[in-house]
């Protein structure tokens, strides 16, 4: 779940995008990269976005991330972690302890889970849900490097109430007076997680898989 978000050029988001266009991290690893910098549209595991960090002196700061973890003996990119399980499992640990990140999004995506009477899930329409009254969804993640550049995964939880019809799992989206704390390595996440939001906007998306508040 969660495996694809959307990104506007907003004004809200502008200024986090041009940031991680003036990264030393960014320019220094264009060409080891060999992909651009997703500034807007519709975003998927394995591209370089703009992510919220921690930079070494403890100040909030912009990075260009890929999305995805490789994992020994795993064939495909992992890009969720369960935020109930993050702090027990290996891949995860040390991102849930210390090294926590927040990836802005315009909204995200979901395709619309059922269960048909054979019992095999079906999916349906495909949704752009977002935060009520929120410009910004700040989803939440955890990183870790791969051949000296970050990598993130975004961590999911259980849905709300206005998610249960479309899916079984959510990203755990934080309010924005939450990002700095979720990003401080010296803070306790548990104790984050009351704060989550899940009071969803969900809206069926386009043939462009553009939500009608992009239009």
């Amino acid at each position: 779940m969660c495996c694809r978000y959307y990104m506007e050029m907003s004004p809200e988001l502008r200024p986090i995008v041009e940031a991680a266009q003036r990264s030393r991290l960014y320019r220094n690893n264009i060409a080891k990269i060999a992909r651009p910098l997703i500034t807007a549209g519709e975003v998927l595991p394995d591209s370089l976005v703009p992510v919220l960090a921690s930079d070494k002196s403890g100040k909030k700061a912009v990075f260009p991330m890929l999305w995805g973890y490789h994992l020994p003996g795993i064939g495909r990119l992992i890009a969720n972690a369960r935020v109930e399980t993050a702090s027990e499992k290996a891949a995860f640990r040390e991102g849930w302890a210390a090294h926590r990140c927040v990836i802005p999004a315009s909204w995200y995506y979901e395709w619309q889970h059922t269960l048909a009477p054979s019992g095999k899930v079906k999916t349906g329409d495909k949704y752009a849900i977002m935060p009520r009254d929120s410009r910004i969804t700040w989803l939440c993640g955890l990183y870790r490097l791969e051949e000296n550049f970050p990598h993130f995964v975004i961590l999911t939880r259980e849905p709300g109430e206005s998610v249960i019809p479309i899916h079984d799992r959510m990203p755990l989206i934080l309010p924005e007076e939450s990002v700095d704390a979720w990003i401080d390595p010296e803070r306790n996440p548990y104790r984050l997680l009351d704060a989550a939001l899940t009071d969803m906007v969900c809206e069926k998306a386009d043939a462009r898989g553009v939500s009608p508040r992009a239009n």
